[in-house]
């Protein structure tokens, strides 16, 4: 995460964080410095979760027959920012979408 936040700082590329995918990981601050270190990078945005896009995530649920709300707002985020995934998660992911460009940890 640290290689991924310097790599992104030097080419400066942002970090888009959706705001759900950050409450879903985000449990206690003070044992989380990675986390935290990511989240509170210059070149990091928290993606909120707005009407539209809960919409959007809510539909993707519905076309994949998935019910993680959470996933398929990362993949409306993806889509939104032009940006590829970075996830552990990658196969629930492209359940959602298969052409989704991931890159997994």
């Amino acid at each position: 995460m640290r290689a991924l936040v310097r790599m992104a700082g030097q080419r400066a590329v942002p970090l888009v964080v959706p705001a759900g995918a950050l409450a879903q990981a985000w449990r206690d601050g003070r044992r989380q410095a990675r986390l935290a270190a990511l989240v509170g990078a210059a070149d990091t945005r928290i993606d909120v979760l707005d009407e539209a896009g809960a919409k959007a995530a809510g539909v993707l649920c519905g076309r994949s027959r998935t019910s993680d709300v959470i996933d398929s707002s990362v993949v409306v985020a993806a889509h939104l920012h032009h940006a590829p995934v970075v996830t552990t998660d990658a196969a629930d992911l492209r359940r959602i979408d298969p052409a989704l460009e991931i890159q997994a940890l």
